[in-house]
């Protein structure tokens, strides 16, 4: 009975060990993968970018706050497709998972 409590204490530490080991790879790749908060700036400012160029409508390489507000007029109302006057955030996910906007059809 003694040598069977021994062996337990034994291998229970070195099965936890073994445990940990075969999961910690899986929690860092699943930190890793996930962006940090400037990445997800560096990773945006080329559509933003674009879509400056898009507001700039006289092409003086500037964006007024004239230029900002009828291009987001446009833009909201080419998303207000129930013309309800507001934008339904989950339903512009679904639909945004069927079919991809590309920056040349927004404003207009």
């Amino acid at each position: 009975m003694l040598l069977r409590i021994n062996m337990t204490t034994k291998t229970l530490p070195v099965a936890a060990g073994l445990a940990l080991a075969a999961l910690a790879p899986t929690s860092f790749a699943q930190k890793a993968s996930v962006p940090r908060p400037q990445d997800k700036l560096a990773i945006a400012e080329p559509h933003a970018t674009q879509l400056l160029l898009l507001m700039d409508g006289d092409k003086n390489g500037k964006v007024s706050k004239d230029e900002w507000m009828k291009f987001m007029a446009a833009e909201f109302d080419r998303l207000d497709k129930r013309k309800a006057g507001e934008l339904n955030v989950r339903a512009l996910k679904d639909e945004s998972k069927v079919r991809p906007t590309y920056f040349t059809e927004v404003g207009k």
